[in-house]
């Protein structure tokens, strides 16, 4: 079966304690089931940008991003197509500000409508959806068909990723060396990278914690997302490759650290680990991600 990938945004919206959703229609792959607004990412669209575009696409409201929620995927499987498509989820609080509430017109959503937790929890809900409101989660009805999917695009490439702000007890920070033959070659990276098809974005990292520097750290909160955008990008065989990375960054907690060890196979992408005490992070030359996430210049 075919893996095929795709990054949503999508927006918990509040009014007093009901909670705005919407349904699928006759043309979605789940027709009468219930969801958070939201979708699909446009290549190179940052998350917050698209969680906005699909709100005024499927309720009529503008809204304003209030703050980052969660990060979950999930992986719906098309055995007709032999295509299993995982989906990694970016869940924000939007406010409104202006706009009236409608519904979607000849698109995948047919009802728009405002939900109290006991309402809601009688309705039929995609899993993520449920989850994110504390709900039952209830196994997914029989989907319909939905169109072919067409060849991947050989000229451009979109990747999620997941990354730590680490840290231990005595408040030194971790991270990790890019290798030479990968982009940002010798600076200083966050620990972390590409979640692995099916993988939970937190679950992700903590792997990625273990092979880069032989660390097991537990997941305290999700901190940012940040987006990338290389049109000119050098691909794996040496061609121009159209590039966005969506990246989440977490704060993470290592309780009892241990010498910083590369443990993942010879060839990968992270030559070397090490901590670090707050104030020796200025004088690294860090990644834009890393300074970022560290509040520092680095060089």
């Amino acid at each position: 079966m075919e893996e095929r990938r795709r990054i949503g945004a999508y927006g918990v919206c509040r009014d007093g304690e009901r909670v705005l959703l919407v349904r699928g229609s006759a043309t979605a792959d789940f027709p009468g089931v219930w969801q958070l607004p939201g979708g699909g990412l446009d290549h190179a669209e940052h998350p917050e940008a698209a969680v906005v575009r699909e709100f005024a696409g499927e309720t009529g409201l503008t809204v304003a991003v209030a703050g980052l929620r969660d990060a979950v995927a999930d992986v719906t499987r098309y055995p007709d197509l032999e295509v299993a498509l995982h989906t990694d989820r970016i869940i924000f609080d939007v406010t409104p500000t202006a706009g009236t509430l409608r519904d979607e017109v000849d698109r995948t959503g047919d009802l728009a409508a405002w939900f109290t937790p006991a309402e809601a929890a009688g309705l039929p809900l995609l899993p993520f959806t449920a989850e994110l409101l504390g709900l039952p989660v209830d196994p997914l009805p029989a989907r319909t068909a939905r169109a072919p999917f067409g060849p991947a695009p050989t000229d451009r490439r979109q990747r999620f990723a997941a990354y730590g702000l680490v840290t231990d007890p005595a408040g030194r920070v971790l991270l990790t060396m890019i290798a030479e033959g990968y982009p940002g070659a010798g600076k200083w990276h966050l620990p972390g990278g590409g979640t692995d098809h099916g993988e939970q974005p937190a679950a992700g990292l903590l792997r990625e914690l273990v092979e880069e520097a032989g660390q097991l750290g537990r997941v305290v909160e999700l901190l940012a997302v940040d987006n990338l955008h290389n049109p000119a990008a050098l691909g794996p065989e040496g061609r121009p490759l159209d590039w966005h990375g969506v990246r989440v960054i977490y704060r993470v907690l290592v309780d009892a650290p241990t010498e910083a060890v590369v443990t993942e196979l010879a060839g990968g992408s992270t030559a070397r680990a090490a901590w670090f005490l707050p104030e020796q992070v200025n004088g690294l030359r860090l990644t834009d991600v890393a300074a970022l996430a560290t509040g520092r210049r680095g060089r």
